[in-house]
């Protein structure tokens, strides 16, 4: 009869993971975040514009989440999804120090490529130099073509 009860409570242990679902959520800054439980999740901005969130409002801005499914499954069968654990911003096998040095390598990527865009947006002219270090500066169409690039690389680095 104890093995009974043993079978019955490992197929519910089973059932129940395999009945897990993954759900979504967007910090302060618009990123997306992926998490297998519904336990409240307070997001806010700081005073430099870096996103936080927190199982607490414990920031006089801190705002509650939305979370919206997602799938059926758990954060493993999310595949090739880039994806942050919900342990704070860290990735997968991540240190607070790599967190860190990975924070400031995106702020800065994202900071000089929005300089750029806006420097290509406000000039007066668009050019490339050639081998000889000599100007060539570029008909409406590549002009056109280089700041949807430029723009598209800015988003890229600032997601």
């Amino acid at each position: 009869m104890k093995k009974f009860y043993v079978l019955c409570l490992l197929l519910l242990g089973f059932s129940y993971a395999a009945n897990a679902d993954v759900w979504r959520w967007q910090d302060a800054n618009g990123k997306t975040h992926y998490v297998d439980t519904m336990k409240s999740i307070y997001t806010w901005r700081d005073e430099s514009g870096d996103a936080h969130y927190s199982d607490t409002p414990d920031h006089e801005d801190a705002v509650a989440v939305q979370l919206v499914w997602h799938s059926s499954g758990t954060l493993d069968d999310l595949d090739g999804t880039a994806k942050e654990e919900d342990s704070g911003g860290f990735l997968p096998g991540e240190t607070p120090d790599e967190r860190a040095e990975r924070q400031q390598a995106e702020a800065y990527y994202c900071k000089r490529a929005t300089e750029i865009y806006d420097s290509y947006v406000n000039a007066p002219r668009l050019y490339r130099t050639n081998e000889e270090g000599e100007r060539e500066y570029l008909n409406k169409e590549d002009a056109k073509k280089m700041l949807a690039e430029t723009a598209a690389r800015k988003k890229e680095l600032c997601e």
